[in-house]
């Protein structure tokens, strides 16, 4: 019977998760045909708890440059992506779950007519998860704000291809009688269109 109800319990968070990210998608007004970069993260947790995760990411550039300086610039673009937390069950009983979220993101970058563009971003979004704890960290909601800084150098062809590495924080912000948090060590490698 405990089965039952486990998938009754993971099926119910992962219909809310699956509204929500549908809500924060359509929201931020999404043009599919324009996205610019694909990219797949790999990540290792920070600190105490024991968690890796695997994923992917789409990203849409703004087209807008701003506080330009000689050949620096502010940009940058949306995020929407995908990730699965593996794990140990730990006090909380569980290992696993999906991470999914949409995040704006601001980089400063040098402008792209040379080979090798070294770039620094920051990043600040929503994110909704398919269950509310993982290894000994138990969120108490499905919902976090993920904030990052990150660093990176986009290379080949015109920029083509882009290896970054993100420090990540995830929190409810306190809107959970529980607020632990879990921080990302995260490398990410994406394909510009």
């Amino acid at each position: 019977m405990r089965t039952r109800s486990t998938i009754v319990n993971l099926l119910g968070s992962l219909k809310v998760s699956v509204i929500c990210v549908a809500i924060l998608f359509f929201s931020v007004n999404l043009n599919v045909h324009a996205i610019d970069t694909v990219a797949l993260e790999l990540g290792t947790a920070a600190g105490d708890e024991d968690v890796d995760r695997f994923g992917v990411e789409l990203k849409w550039d703004w087209a807008a440059q701003w506080f330009a300086t000689g050949d620096w610039y502010l940009g940058g673009y949306w995020e929407v992506g995908a990730t699965y937390w593996d794990g140990r069950k730990g006090r909380t009983g569980n290992d696993s779950l999906g991470d999914f979220h949409v995040t704006p993101v601001f980089r400063y970058q040098r402008k792209p007519d040379v080979d090798m563009i070294p770039f620094v971003e920051f990043g600040l979004g929503a994110h909704v998860h398919t269950d509310d704890s993982i290894g000994n960290k138990n969120f108490d909601i499905p919902f976090a704000f993920g904030s990052y800084i990150g660093a990176g150098l986009r290379f080949g062809d015109g920029g083509r291809y882009e290896l970054l590495y993100r420090f990540q924080h995830l929190s409810n912000a306190g809107l959970g009688d529980d607020n632990p948090g879990i921080n990302f060590h995260v490398l990410n490698l994406g394909y510009r269109f």
